[in-house]
């Protein structure tokens, strides 16, 4: 059967901007002691972190600031963080080698097939998805992250019991990714809807401002049945 012309949709645009050379001299010289190459197979995450916890994922870390300040704040837990775009990456392994981070690694590849092909099921306690880029355009929307498909293939990487977290400042994107997940069997609500903030997701300098300015930000959070 002859190849699709078309190249799979992405949830993702390389938009990759400038790399300062601070950036640039992290990746060059840290990707390796605290970076995961993509490769096919199941990772084990015991011997990725050198010992037993629970290990949550995070999916687009920006340029790391909260994925650094949770695993600092949370010594008991392993972080995994997903992330394409070289800024954020080099931002990143700054802040691990910067506060001797050893519960924090990273993948630079995308999430979709980092879940499918390196992810084993039922093996994480947690999942953080924090502020996705909305395609507002509604001719983008088959663009966001957040899609049964998606969630169907999160959901069977998580343990009973584990959780998955969301956070968006787009009141429409937030409504779709409550009915997404709450579409979801193998997921339920914490809440009645929406969720109030967690104590363990810290409050961005761009929230705060958004805060102050009446935006709204909304967090959906559903445990895995």
């Amino acid at each position: 059967m002859p190849s699709s012309p078309h190249p799979p949709i992405r949830s993702f645009v390389l938009r990759q901007g400038r790399v300062s050379n601070a950036q640039q001299r992290a990746v060059d010289t840290l990707l390796s002691v605290y970076g995961i190459a993509y490769a096919p197979g199941a990772l084990a995450f015991e011997q990725v972190f050198g010992r037993r916890a629970p290990t949550i994922l995070e999916i687009g870390f920006g340029m790391g600031e909260t994925t650094a300040q949770i695993a600092q704040a949370h010594p008991e837990n392993d972080y995994l963080g997903i992330e394409v775009h070289t800024p954020g990456v080099g931002s990143l392994l700054k802040l691990i080698a910067e506060g001797r981070l050893t519960n924090l690694r990273l993948i630079q590849h995308d999430a979709v097939e980092v879940l499918e092909h390196m992810v084993a099921p039922a093996t994480l306690a947690g999942a953080h998805i924090f502020f996705p880029d909305p395609w507002p355009k509604k001719r983008h929307h088959k663009r966001r992250l957040i899609q049964p498909a998606f969630v169907a293939l999160l959901a069977s990487r998580l343990a009973p019991g584990a959780y998955v977290h969301a956070a968006t400042d787009w009141q429409e994107y937030a409504e779709q990714i409550l009915a997404v997940f709450g579409a979801e069997p193998a997921l339920a609500n914490i809440a009645a809807d929406f969720a109030p903030r967690p104590d363990y997701r810290p409050l961005t300098k761009f929230e705060s401002r958004g805060l102050k300015l009446g935006h709204g930000v909304w967090d959906v959070i559903f445990r895995k049945t």
